[in-house]
């Protein structure tokens, strides 16, 4: 991944939908049961990928100390909600799997949180940093002196300045 150099703010046009999805492997030696779930993420995600219309702006995976996770960026809940209940979609089959073979055993452990963004309410800063995350799924652009500050990019106050020297 390309590295950008300096300071840079995320941007996305309009509202938006973040959603984290995650798993805890509760029983590792039960390696059957925690790599099926593992497995059904990255058949979506390259799903999501292929279909431009489907409303999915991108993802950042990671390890959070729960286990992997992912933070999916969404123009719209309707949009994530389309796709959750598609039955012709990765999504659906896999739901129901884990339901029938894995959801009361307590083998595995999955989450997800969804927030809706309201356009101009959010902020987000890359410093020498390839595009991850918001700025992955929307645009980078490079710090000015309209961005500046969290402040600033978050919207919470039209004067700020910045209390460190860049």
């Amino acid at each position: 991944m390309a590295i950008h150099t300096g300071r840079h703010v995320a941007r996305i046009e309009g509202d938006f939908v973040v959603f984290l999805i995650g798993m805890r492997i509760d029983k590792p030696w039960k390696l059957r049961e925690w790599t099926s779930v593992a497995r059904a993420m990255p058949r979506m995600i390259k799903e999501l990928e292929a279909d431009p219309g489907s409303g999915f702006l991108g993802a950042t995976q990671g390890l959070w100390t729960t286990g992997p996770s992912l933070v999916q960026y969404w123009r719209s809940f309707e949009d994530l909600e389309r796709y959750a209940r598609d039955p012709d979609a990765e999504h659906l089959p896999a739901w129901r799997e884990f339901n029938q073979r894995v959801r009361a055993s307590g083998d595995v452990g999955i989450w997800h949180e969804t927030y809706r963004v309201r356009a101009g309410e959010y902020e987000a800063i890359y410093g020498n940093m390839p595009r991850v995350g918001l700025a992955a799924a929307g645009e980078l652009i490079p710090v000015g002196s309209m961005n500046d500050t969290a402040a600033l990019r978050i919207g919470a106050r039209e004067d700020d300045r910045a209390p460190v020297a860049y």
